[in-house]
């Protein structure tokens, strides 16, 4: 069954989505190599790996489809931060806004009556619930630490932990 048209655009577009998620995660992991958090820098290195994943999810599934893929241009992600607590807040509002993208994707596959997209779009609906309750834990900490030295290190050196998945 092929794919129609506004689903496959929206698909094209939502792999441009991710991996500007991993250019964002990148950069992030910069500022935080930047400010010598070794540990805050892996868990976003980990994260923009994640994310190119993601990406090749959408990919592999247009090929699959016998659909054209269609890179487009990925948009430069800000380079500096006001603070640690505030790249996790700027990270937060970015999951937000992904898993608006994905509701939005789902409704396309069923409005154009696509049930071959719908698992996919399920995981990724699933796997947005994990991203964003991730984020909210690290935000959530760093609000009670503040910008204490000792429990920013004791939190770089948990967040080092992070594990590919």
């Amino acid at each position: 069954m092929a794919m129609s048209k506004a689903l496959r655009d929206a698909m094209n577009d939502q792999i441009k989505h991710e991996l500007y998620s991993a250019y964002l995660y990148l950069s992030m992991a910069a500022y935080f190599e930047a400010l010598n958090l070794p540990g805050f820098a892996h868990w976003m290195r980990v994260q923009a790996r994640e994310e190119v994943g993601h990406a090749m999810k959408f990919f592999d599934h247009l090929c699959d489809r016998g659909e054209r893929v269609v890179l487009q241009a990925i948009e430069q992600p800000p380079a500096d931060f006001p603070s640690p607590q505030e790249v996790f807040a700027q990270a937060l509002q970015h999951e937000r806004r992904v898993t608006g993208l994905i509701r939005n994707l789902y409704q396309i596959a069923v409005q154009e009556n696509d049930p071959s997209s719908l698992p996919l779009l399920h995981w990724f609906l699933e796997e947005q619930v994990e991203e964003e309750k991730s984020v909210e834990q690290i935000l959530e900490a760093l609000r009670r630490i503040g910008e204490n030295g000792a429990g920013l290190v004791m939190m770089d050196r948990e967040l080092a932990r992070r594990e590919a998945e």
